[in-house]
């Protein structure tokens, strides 16, 4: 049976975004207890375990916050006559009006693929820009593919330019950086007649202005950009997971805001669809 911590390492190799979660506190009647752990994935499904099905809909909501915003966060889950409990930087609470009564407090750290980058070339400068991008955590990719790239560096200087900046971008990816002068890089993208759109995508002469000369000193140049393109400018990686919160809706028995999915239970109700945090909600509500 593959435990969580086996099944976070799976999701770490494949690249996959996901949010760990980890129960620090449970006050009973609960029936989840410290360290109890899931993960939850971009699509809200939930392996492992951290509550019951009343506190899941609260855990996976918060759960694709925190891997929107990339921003660890404390869940407390806390029963609907628990005195008032204020938020605070780095917390989220949520009342839980189920019956149980117990309250959960869940670590939610979001788990984001590195960003992937592709260094084209046999320079000098393309192995100082490979060394400092797995200084700086980069995932250095050495495979031919493009796909799920978040930048390529194209360093060849002269060799094999234009084939990787066209397989780049018709990869999808979002930055590409080409070392070469001003007079030479506009050359080389004259000839392969990019679109306006595909042209704003490539940075020639790749690198912010600092001066460098150095290949060292270049590598930083180049990375600084391609940092800040996605610090400050929010650069994804080519085709890469969009984490959408899925649309919700009330719980009409007990009030619990819930995740509209295809496991959701709900009940059509004079031609309205009307949705449910639980089965015994459901129950509750056709029998009255």
């Amino acid at each position: 049976m593959t435990t969580i911590a086996e099944r976070a390492q799976e999701l770490t190799v494949t690249r996959e975004p996901f949010v760990h979660a980890t129960v620090v506190r449970a006050q009973e009647p609960t029936s989840a207890r410290p360290g109890d752990a899931a993960v939850i994935r971009s699509d809200g499904s939930i392996e492992g375990f951290v509550g019951g099905v009343c506190a899941e809909g609260s855990v996976r909501a918060a759960a694709l916050d925190a891997l929107r915003d990339g921003t660890a966060v404390l869940l407390r889950v806390l029963p609907e006559e628990s005195a008032p409990f204020p938020e605070a930087p780095g917390a989220r609470v949520v009342v839980n009006p189920c019956h149980s009564g117990g309250a959960i407090e869940i670590f939610l750290q979001p788990r984001l693929p590195a960003p992937a980058l592709r260094v084209v070339g046999a320079t000098p400068i393309s192995d100082a820009v490979a060394t400092l991008a797995r200084f700086l955590d980069f995932d250095v990719v050495t495979s031919e593919d493009y796909a799920g790239c978040t930048a390529v560096v194209v360093a060849g200087l002269g060799r094999g330019e234009q084939d990787a900046i066209r397989a780049a971008l018709d990869a999808g990816v979002g930055f590409v950086a080409l070392v070469a002068s001003h007079k030479r890089g506009a050359a080389v993208l004259d000839e392969l007649e990019l679109s306006d759109a595909e042209r704003t995508l490539v940075h020639s002469p790749a690198g912010l202005d600092i001066g460098a000369h150095t290949p060292q000193e270049i590598a930083l140049s180049i990375l600084s950009e391609v940092v800040r393109a996605i610090r400050v400018d929010g650069l994804r990686p080519a085709a890469g997971t969009v984490v959408t919160r899925p649309e919700q809706s009330v719980d009409p028995v007990c009030g619990m805001t819930v995740l509209i999915g295809p496991d959701t239970p709900h009940a059509r109700v004079d031609g309205q669809d009307v949705w449910f945090c639980c089965a015994g909600c459901l129950a509750t509500y056709t029998a009255a």
